[in-house]
């Protein structure tokens, strides 16, 4: 097991299940989408999103063993996330994914976009099943925050202006809405306390915060081969990430090359040195850390259990992978 997955202990039984549901939930009715679907759960990846929900379960269920609709919430995440990223996809036109080929170089864009609209509906459906208003509620807000934080990234692109906070914000929307909103969905579930509901949905919060700050450090950090993606690729496209808007405070002359999209040779690679010259990369794992160790915080009102402190090391090991 890798040394994410080896931290998924605790509810391994559990992820194994999942994997085996997630192609059946689909269903074979649609070839094509059961195809698409078989291709983007068989591809691994981390599962990091279900592992969370289910760990959460345990943690605020250890009296009794987890319920059918914790599960399916789980499953419903998994979906969820999986839907957006093949959305995400055909905008980046990225033709591989976690080393695999996306489903739009496979099938071409018109069944990638219906296949992701397929598991976007086919989880609302799963999700109106559970019976719960208020988790309905909650997991729909979700699919609108994936779309609001596409389309404000796509609205601020090569916009050297933008801040932190509104960086923050995409970052809330785009990674850190699904991870909130479904811990505080598994509490919710679980039956605890409103004041434990909020701390689970805070934990969900902070660490889907640090999770995106990382991953975008990692497209100036990393290789290609690990990333799966060219380096760099993210502030090619104009997505100005934590380490860009650190360095533009310190390199002035970066706001140059961004103004003019890299149009002028050169103009990329001298960018990625500026910001590998400056102190941005070093400000964005400060921030990062910060929002690990206020997710690990939430945890403390939960009791001691075997899937706390493998929340505690999942926030640990995402700061981890920086190093």
């Amino acid at each position: 097991m890798t040394p994410a997955t080896s931290m998924f202990t605790p509810v391994e039984a559990d992820l194994q299940l999942l994997a085996d549901n997630l192609k059946q939930l689909v269903g074979n009715r649609h070839p094509i989408l059961f195809a698409a679907a078989e291709h983007l759960f068989g591809a691994g990846g981390k599962r990091i999103r279900p592992a969370i929900v289910l760990l959460i379960s345990r943690a605020t269920m250890l009296e009794q063993d987890i319920t059918p609709r914790h599960r399916r919430l789980a499953e419903i995440t998994e979906m969820i996330h999986t839907a957006s990223l093949v959305h995400d996809d055909v905008v980046d036109e990225s033709d591989v994914r976690r080393g695999v080929p996306t489903v739009h170089s496979l099938f071409g864009n018109r069944i990638a976009i219906l296949a992701g609209d397929f598991l976007f509906a086919q989880s609302s459906w799963y999700l109106a099943n559970l019976d719960n208003l208020e988790v309905v509620k909650l997991l729909s807000e979700v699919i609108m925050d994936l779309a609001t934080g596409e389309i404000q990234q796509g609205l601020n692109c090569f916009d050297a202006s933008i801040s932190v906070e509104s960086y923050l914000q995409k970052s809330y929307y785009k990674t850190a809405s699904l991870m909130a909103n479904s811990s505080k969905a598994a509490g919710l579930l679980s039956e605890v306390s409103r004041e434990t509901v909020e701390h689970m949905y805070s934990y969900g919060r902070h660490f889907g915060i640090a999770f995106q700050i990382v991953d975008d450090i990692l497209d100036f950090t990393s290789t290609t081969d690990t990333l799966g993606k060219p380096v760099g690729s993210d502030l090619k496209s104009g997505n100005l990430t934590a380490p860009v808007l650190f360095a533009l405070g310190e390199k002035p002359s970066l706001e140059v090359l961004i103004d003019r999209e890299f149009t002028e040779e050169g103009d990329l690679e001298q960018a990625l040195e500026l910001i590998q010259n400056s102190q941005g990369i070093q400000q964005a794992r400060e921030l990062a850390a910060h929002h690990a160790k206020l997710a690990i915080e939430h945890l403390a009102i939960l009791p001691p259990s075997e899937s706390h402190q493998a929340l505690i090391n999942i926030a640990e090991y995402t700061l981890s992978r920086l190093y």
